[in-house]
């Protein structure tokens, strides 16, 4: 199957890249060639930031917020009409197995979508802060929140449509203009995102979008741009690090969603115990997700039944996966070769350290041509080893016991990584647990942290802002204070 190509979205047009230029989309279940996408130049992307700069100054795009939100609306139900081809698009050049492109990869987005909508309405864009004497005269006040300009969206290729709407469509409810630069390995869902925005009926030039073949050039462009204001990226740490040195130039705002290592903590009184360990395993859409809980901590007076419970799971798993026609199958390849040799080497990397491999850990070409690799399990780790403090982006879980609650808090907490979590025990217990966990989004007993109308964002080198909700919105507005003389 082979997909549309994916073209250049620039001031309100589809267009080629300069020169024609384009790069192959690589399918992550085959290994070959699912499309085309334009490989924008660097003369591309200056356009882009040139229109999206003369859409937010030169129109009244940030000041009509019931029209914004009225084409948001409009724009969602667009989305949703079109969501058999947004699964195709994730399924073919994100990898994702038929369970996972209809769960997170594209409803997940859409109800993200709902929640900002729903938030919307409670943004305060003026507030009166009342009458103040000072300097023997009477000051009206007022408190204003504005959009903060042009705003550069860099998003990673693991749920391409969730991280995309997030981004763009809190920028502009907020009355921003935006860039959107998606990763390399998934340029369609982005371009195929502004096709939709042309039949929504945007303005030209408050969205663009720029694909490249190159990860870098076209974000250092963004990054280094003095007319891009605020830059929202999610991916790795050690890029959002550039990012924050590229952006001190001009001192721009940054909102970086970076890397994670989360704990999955199950304490002794934990209600289904073998349930709850079984739950642990790390298989949706192969592990690729930065808040997803890759270090599960038991206790040690329970860790042999817990490490029998994981031995059962995963040899149960076995024939679950890498189905592309199977419609539970929620875990299919990982993203690239690039990506499976990263995984296969922290693969070795655990078994150098001493750790025990459970399950998997082998690449199967059984599996077809593409780029899978088992759901993999250690155990027998330790929290100092590199396969308990390094974030993998696979299918690999890490098996830690603690000795006691105290114990338990400490190994999560010891990490440089705060993003997610989650805690399974009696509720007053593991709420209290929870609230001592340094992440930004904990579930407790299952419960959902993670959703369209609540904040997300991390701790330490997981990142600075916050994204979704209204927190997420008012991440790209401006706060200003007007003092009216009165007397």
């Amino acid at each position: 199957m082979i997909l549309p190509e994916a073209r250049l979205y620039i001031d309100g047009k589809l267009r080629s890249a300069a020169g024609n230029r384009t790069y192959d989309n690589i399918g992550p279940w085959t290994g070959d060639v699912v499309g085309k996408a334009a490989d924008a130049s660097p003369e591309d992307v200056a356009a882009a930031i040139a229109a999206a700069r003369r859409a937010f100054d030169t129109t009244d795009w940030s000041r009509h917020h019931e029209r914004r939100f009225e084409l948001m609306r409009k724009y969602r139900g667009l989305l949703q009409a079109n969501r058999d081809k947004l699964v195709q698009i994730s399924r073919l050049e994100a990898g994702a197995a038929i369970g996972a492109a209809a769960r997170a990869q594209v409803d997940g987005a859409l109800g993200g979508m709902d929640g900002l909508l729903e938030c919307f309405p409670r943004v305060v864009w003026e507030e009166d802060r009342g009458v103040r004497h000072e300097y023997g005269f009477d000051t009206k006040r007022l408190v204003t929140q504005e959009a903060v300009g042009v705003v550069g969206a860099i998003t990673p290729w693991n749920v391409p449509l969730y991280v995309n709407i997030g981004k763009v469509v809190a920028a502009l409810l907020a009355g921003c203009t935006v860039v959107l630069k998606p990763a390399p390995d998934t340029p369609l869902m982005g371009a195929y995102m502004g096709e939709l925005a042309i039949e929504a009926g945007l303005p030209p030039g408050v969205f663009n979008v720029v694909t490249s073949a190159d990860p870098a050039t076209a974000g250092e462009i963004l990054t280094r741009d003095p007319r891009v204001d605020l830059i929202s990226f999610t991916g790795s740490t050690a890029v959002g690090k550039k990012i924050m040195e590229n952006g001190a130039t001009t001192l721009k705002r940054v909102f970086l969603e970076l890397g994670g290592k989360s704990a999955y903590i199950v304490l002794d009184d934990a209600p289904s115990f073998p349930m709850v360990v079984a739950q642990s395993m790390v298989v949706f859409h192969a592990g690729q997700g930065c808040a997803y809980p890759t270090r599960l901590l038991v206790p040690r007076s329970r860790y042999a039944e817990a490490v029998k419970v994981l031995e059962m799971a995963y040899a149960s798993f076995v024939d679950k996966w890498g189905k592309f026609d199977e419609p539970s199958c929620i875990m299919g390849p990982v993203i690239s070769k690039r990506q499976l040799e990263r995984v296969r080497s922290y693969v070795e990397i655990g078994q150098q350290e001493g750790a025990r491999l459970l399950a998997g850990g082998q690449v199967r070409t059984d599996k077809g041509p593409g780029f899978f690799i088992e759901p993999t399990c250690f155990v027998d780790v330790r929290n100092d080893m590199r396969i308990a403090q390094e974030e993998i982006f696979g299918p690999v879980l890490v098996v830690i016991p603690y000795e006691d609650e105290e114990d338990a808090i400490r190994i999560a907490n010891d990490s440089i990584y705060g993003l997610g979590g989650a805690v399974f025990g009696t509720t007053e217990r593991a709420l209290r647990v929870a609230r001592r966990v340094r992440a930004g989004a904990l579930s407790v007993n299952g419960g959902m942290s993670i959703t369209g109308d609540l904040p997300f964002g991390g701790y330490k080198q997981s990142g600075m802002g916050r994204e979704w909700g209204r927190e997420g919105i008012e991440e790209f507005l401006e706060t200003k204070a007007i003092g009216i003389r009165a007397s």
